[in-house]
């Protein structure tokens, strides 16, 4: 009789550890730290939930990234950059209100010359996280107009 419930006990624990290997569909979410000026006149966007499937990759066409100004004032050659920190691995970007000017496996980043008011730029990355429960990116912001640190933190779990 104690051998059968050893041996229930054994093949439940191998099942949770079977369904926990697989890594089937869940979902996500990360918390921020930003750095950001005070006088500096966009927002940073990022996903605060999304999911990832059995793979590791995250579903919808992956994470989107970007700023938003807060004002009506225009700004000059703006890029943003996204950069690897831990456990993710980024695919091809698309660009929304600007163009893709570097695009690797670790980072990317994309431009506008003129980033007008209330307007957005950003990137939506194909992204594949190595490790679903510790990843991190980091944020870095490059313009002339404005009052921004350039390291704008991080976003991550």
């Amino acid at each position: 009789m104690n051998r059968k419930r050893a041996t229930a006990a054994v093949l439940a624990t191998a099942g949770v550890l079977t369904a926990a290997q697989l890594g089937l569909a869940g979902a996500a979410s990360a918390a921020t730290r930003t750095s950001t000026s005070t006088g500096c006149p966009v927002n940073i966007v990022f996903p605060s939930r999304f999911y990832v499937d059995s793979h590791g990759w995250v579903t919808g066409g992956g994470l989107y990234f970007g700023i938003k100004s807060k004002t009506t004032e225009s700004f000059k050659k703006v890029t943003f950059s996204v950069t690897d920190v831990k456990n993710i691995r980024f695919g091809k970007a698309k660009p929304t209100g600007g163009r893709v000017t570097h695009n690797s496996s670790l980072s990317v980043s994309v431009y506008n010359a003129t980033l007008k008011g209330k307007a957005s730029l950003g990137v939506r990355i194909p992204t594949h996280l190595l490790n679903t429960r510790s990843y991190a990116v980091k944020f870095a912001l490059h313009g002339s107009g404005w009052n921004c640190a350039v390291n704008q933190g991080t976003w991550g779990n």
